[in-house]
């Protein structure tokens, strides 16, 4: 196990027992938990990520640290995009997809605010790291305004 799964799965644990109470924020940026299905395995991981709200959407980024390599979350959500995120307590479905050229230039400099170390991972990888918009699906309880 690599120091990133275990520090995720670590997260996710204690996000779970606590309701984001512990792991609800990394450095001052709020944390949602994604779970998407396994393109290759059909197991349902949950991967921790940094959000932002955008209007009754959430975006997040498939930096992967700045690898070269896309996220496999990101991966999984290409294959079938349908998934559930947890905010607090709160579970919703969503549907992602890749932000529009204009999204992204509207929405990424108010990523790297809240994470300014997205900024550095764009200039250390080779690839375009895409943001991605969470929105929530027509049969998915509860409001993300909230």
């Amino acid at each position: 196990m690599n120091v990133q799964s275990f520090f995720s799965g670590s997260h996710v644990f204690l996000y779970r027992l606590s309701n984001g109470r512990v792991g609800g924020s990394i450095h001052g940026a709020p944390v949602l938990r994604l779970t998407t299905a396994g393109r290759k395995s059909g197991r349902k991981p949950t991967t921790p990520l940094l959000y932002v709200r955008d209007g009754n959407r959430i975006a997040i980024v498939a930096s992967n640290g700045g690898r070269d390599k896309a996220p496999s979350w990101w991966m999984n959500l290409r294959h079938s995009p349908e998934a559930q995120i947890r905010i607090k307590g709160d579970e919703f479905r969503v549907r992602a997809e890749r932000a529009s050229e204009e999204e992204k230039l509207r929405l990424w400099p108010i990523l790297a605010m809240m994470y300014p170390a997205y900024d550095d991972y764009q200039r250390e990888t080779r690839r375009e790291i895409p943001v991605v918009l969470l929105t929530p699906s027509a049969n998915s309880p509860g409001n993300l305004l909230q």
